[in-house]
């Protein structure tokens, strides 16, 4: 089970698409996630470049909890490719962000 909603997962994917000009707003974003979420989010990227399988989702967040040794904000604006990382992620786990990315784009 992820713990971050689906909603902050989609607005990193939009900063990060954006990360020239939002890279500022992204990290200040990443640091007002609590651990959970931000390890999360680890593991969703993890799973969407093929580090780990979709099914291996709580080992992914074990190795990211165990293994950080920079900060996670640090970690995930230096990984290239790190929006469509997160989109593979989610849809190998089953999940899409695409309405909540609609909805951040229109304001809503």
């Amino acid at each position: 089970m992820l713990d971050i909603s689906i909603t902050k997962i989609a607005n990193v994917i939009l900063m990060a698409r954006e990360l020239e000009r939002a890279e500022g707003e992204l990290h200040a974003f990443l640091e007002n996630l609590n651990e959970d979420e931000l390890i999360s989010l680890v593991a969703v990227m993890w799973i969407g470049r093929d580090s780990f399988a979709a099914d291996e989702l709580e080992e992914a967040k074990a190795t990211a909890r165990a293994e950080a040794t920079t900060p996670t904000p640090d970690y995930l604006l230096g990984t290239p490719h790190l929006s469509d990382h997160l989109e593979n992620g989610l849809d190998a786990l089953g999940l899409s962000a695409s309405d909540e990315e609609d909805d951040l784009v229109r304001g809503g």
